[in-house]
């Protein structure tokens, strides 16, 4: 056996690490929310702007706050943002309580697809839950959210 061969057969030997068990369950989550957007006929939003989604108020959201709250530059919410106001997902609009300010809204297109990723979300963590029990899934839910806080107390 060849060292490459070698090398090969002990990474798929190896147990996967718990960053790599939960990118997995992402990966297929993520597919099946987009794979039901696209049939819903929202095909043309991506992963990435999708993340916004979450950030985005129901009174409207400052575009520092957003960039904030999805860990990523004020210049790469602002170029995502624009392909959503683009397309119809978001709108942006005047600040009450700041002129000078703009928030970006959720507009009626992107509130229409947000029900379609919920549902499907919901759908598939009862599928989980039913794999490997309520209790598991109630315990895995409380780990990952303890981890979450002391994640990002660290950021």
């Amino acid at each position: 056996m060849t060292r490459s061969k070698r090398a090969a057969s002990a990474q798929r030997n190896r147990e996967p690490t718990v960053a790599y068990l939960l990118f997995s369950a992402y990966r297929e989550m993520q597919t099946r929310i987009f794979t039901a957007l696209t049939h819903a006929g929202y095909g043309d939003v991506t992963p990435a702007q999708a993340r916004l989604f979450r950030s985005i108020g129901p009174e409207g959201t400052r575009l520092t706050d957003i960039a904030q709250a999805a860990n990523i530059s004020k210049q790469t919410a602002g170029f995502l943002v624009d392909q959503l106001v683009r397309s119809g997902y978001v709108t942006r609009v005047p600040d009450p309580a700041d002129a000078r300010a703009r928030l970006v809204k959720i507009a009626p297109k992107g509130a229409a697809a947000i029900p379609i990723a919920t549902a499907v979300v919901a759908k598939v963590e009862a599928e989980w839950a039913a794999q490997v029990g309520a209790d598991r899934m109630r315990s895995l839910r409380d780990a990952l959210e303890a981890l979450w806080q002391a994640t990002e107390s660290l950021s």
